[in-house]
């Protein structure tokens, strides 16, 4: 509430006090004005209490919480539990319209500016990460597979005649079967297998271009960020393909808008070839719980094709989350988590090579992923003299708290909508030697990293003995 224009009597309070009151108000006043109406996100984070205030303000504009309300349609946003509507806000519409995620609603002035107003923010964010060229995004209250397959079924309305999707190898479920899910055939170009470490073979994507014929290719599909060793993929050399065959580029960028480097590659590879879509996921990326992802696009018209390919309305839960969390960081906030994440990564690879030296091993060499790190398993390989034993080790680790470590081995097989892998898990077919990844993401902090190298130690030792102990039995 505003209350610069209201006539407060002396009998209530002196007007001494009175102006004290208004002057503290009033920068909170002006922050909430600049955000309205610059659309840039603050400095500096907000506390809890003018977060919640701006949210309940902008959540009286929907009409379920007009105090004059009389419902007579068939879905007027009403909630029964007070549990639901106090975790929401009050916030009963969603967003968009029937059919378009970017329409306004006429029941929801609040909803719809909530959503517009964090769109906006994300972009602001987004163009001083690296990406100035980003012409606009929004956020889909959808995993980012699943938004994966609403850019693709949004590409199909442009080439209907095309069918093949060539995606580079990541051995990650969700990646793949957004290709099946949107009705489309993957086209698997495998990658080039360099010191163990893996990256993008472009020869391979010209090759299946040219069998193919451009024509029935609906796009080229890449990836920013993934597990070790694979490495981020040559994307501004894809962009460039992309470009001359004039195909469309989605680039998968779960993790990527946390890793400055990989903002300015995708920026580099649309200035020099074409992007068409990027997708980050928002819980990995703005540390919310997961069920939304953010499209992003170099091209406005672009993304409106996407927004229009949405059926139905969609979930307000994931932007009132992203707003709330932008808020509270600020501009400055966010920088320093971006900062003490790269930190960390380079601290991690310090002590994860350290510990593979002591212990005859090495940490793989993928000097394009910026967030995963793999070392080696093979003397204890050796000592099992089976590789499927060694998943033990990762057990180990994840029954004493240590949780997002894979252990991969070979000939482990997978089939995902008929298709199927060798070595599931490692990118390849060939895999030779196990390992296992680490990860530092954003939030991840040095104590967090300490511990861990003190439970690995813990278990690698038993884990030896073991083995030792079972060769001595024999």
């Amino acid at each position: 509430m505003n209350f610069d224009n209201i006539n407060v009597p002396q009998k209530l309070v002196p007007d001494n006090y009175w102006q004290l009151g208004l002057a503290a108000q009033r920068p909170k006043q002006r922050g909430f004005k600049e955000l309205l109406e610059k659309r840039k996100l603050p400095a500096n984070g907000w506390p809890d209490e003018h977060i919640e205030e701006l949210v309940h303000q902008i959540a009286s504009l929907d009409s379920n919480n007009f105090p004059h309300k009389v419902g007579l349609g068939e879905r007027e946003a009403r909630i029964t539990c007070r549990l639901v509507s106090r975790r929401h806000y009050n916030f009963g519409h969603g967003i968009g319209r029937s059919g378009d995620l970017l329409e306004a609603q006429p029941k929801a002035a609040g909803s719809t500016l909530l959503a517009h107003l964090t769109n906006a923010l994300i972009l602001d964010l987004m163009q001083g990460l690296g990406l100035p060229s980003c012409r606009g995004c929004f956020l889909v209250p959808m995993c980012t597979g699943m938004t994966i397959t609403l850019c693709l079924q949004s590409l199909r309305k442009q080439r209907p005649q095309a069918k093949y999707v060539l995606w580079s190898r990541i051995d990650q479920k969700s990646c793949f079967k957004a290709i099946t899910a949107a009705g489309l055939e993957p086209v698997i170009v495998p990658c080039l297998v360099q010191h163990q470490a893996l990256s993008t073979d472009i020869n391979a994507f010209q090759q299946q271009i040219e069998d193919l014929g451009a024509e029935t290719i609906l796009c080229l599909y890449t990836t920013t960020s993934c597990f070790a060793p694979r490495n981020s993929d040559s994307i501004v050399d894809i962009a460039q393909l992309a470009k001359r065959c004039n195909l469309p580029h989605l680039v998968n960028n779960a993790y990527g808008l946390q890793i400055s480097t990989i903002s300015r590659q995708l920026e580099r590879a649309q200035r020099l070839g074409r992007i068409d879509y990027f997708v980050q996921s928002s819980d990995k990326n703005f540390l919310v719980p997961v069920g939304g992802a953010i499209v992003a696009s170099f091209n406005q018209t672009l993304l409106h094709l996407v927004g229009s390919s949405y059926a139905g309305r969609a979930s307000g839960s994931q932007t009132l989350d992203v707003f709330m969390t932008l808020l509270s960081l600020g501009r400055s906030g966010y920088q320093s988590l971006v900062q003490k994440r790269e930190d960390n990564f380079n601290y991690l690879k310090e002590q994860l090579i350290a510990f593979a030296q002591s212990h005859g091993e090495q940490v793989i060499e993928s000097r394009e992923n910026f967030i995963s790190l793999a070392i080696t398993l093979g003397t204890l390989c050796v000592a099992t003299g089976q590789g499927s034993s060694i998943t033990q080790l990762g057990s180990m680790l994840h029954m004493r708290g240590v949780s997002g470590v894979r252990v991969v081995i070979p000939g482990q097989k997978k089939t995902i909508d008929g298709h199927a892998f060798s070595d599931f898990g490692s990118h390849q077919t060939n895999l030779e030697i196990p390992y296992l990844t680490v990860a530092a993401a954003l939030g991840i902090t040095q104590e967090e990293i300490d511990k861990f190298f003190k439970i690995f130690h813990k278990c690698w030792t038993k884990f030896s003995q073991s083995l030792s102990e079972n060769k001595t039995k024999q």
